[in-house]
């Protein structure tokens, strides 16, 4: 059984920043893509970021291209999630999550793994 804690979460005023971690258990981190979603009251779960295996290959929803940056560290099977220059909007619940394989995935249905979230509150 995989367990992902989410952690970094927090009240911040737009323009701010802030880093989400999130510590996977395992053996086997760095053979799965990770990804970041985010989910805001009222709303649909939604895709943010995601990273192949190996680290080497990203990608973003367009909301947050350019604002947000997604990594990992293998040797300490833990996925990042810088968040810089924050709105209002992007105040929701941050999930993390390990896909089925090696891929990057912006998908849902691609991963089968979630963290409990992160609540990040950004105040205008």
């Amino acid at each position: 059984q995989v367990q992902l804690v989410e952690s970094g979460g927090g009240l911040v005023q737009a323009g701010g920043s802030l880093r989400l971690s999130c510590a996977a258990s395992g053996r086997t981190f760095g053979g799965y893509g990770m990804g970041w979603f985010r989910q805001a009251p009222g709303t649909e779960r939604e895709f943010v970021a995601t990273i192949n295996g190996g680290g080497t290959i990203t990608s973003y929803a367009n909301s947050v291209k350019g604002r947000f940056t997604i990594s990992r560290d293998n040797a300490k099977n833990t996925v990042y999630l810088q968040m810089n220059s924050l709105k209002p909007e992007d105040t929701a619940v941050y999930y993390c999550a390990r896909a089925r394989d090696y891929l990057h995935s912006g998908r849902f249905s691609n991963y089968d793994y979630w963290g409990q979230g992160t609540q990040v509150t950004v105040s205008s």
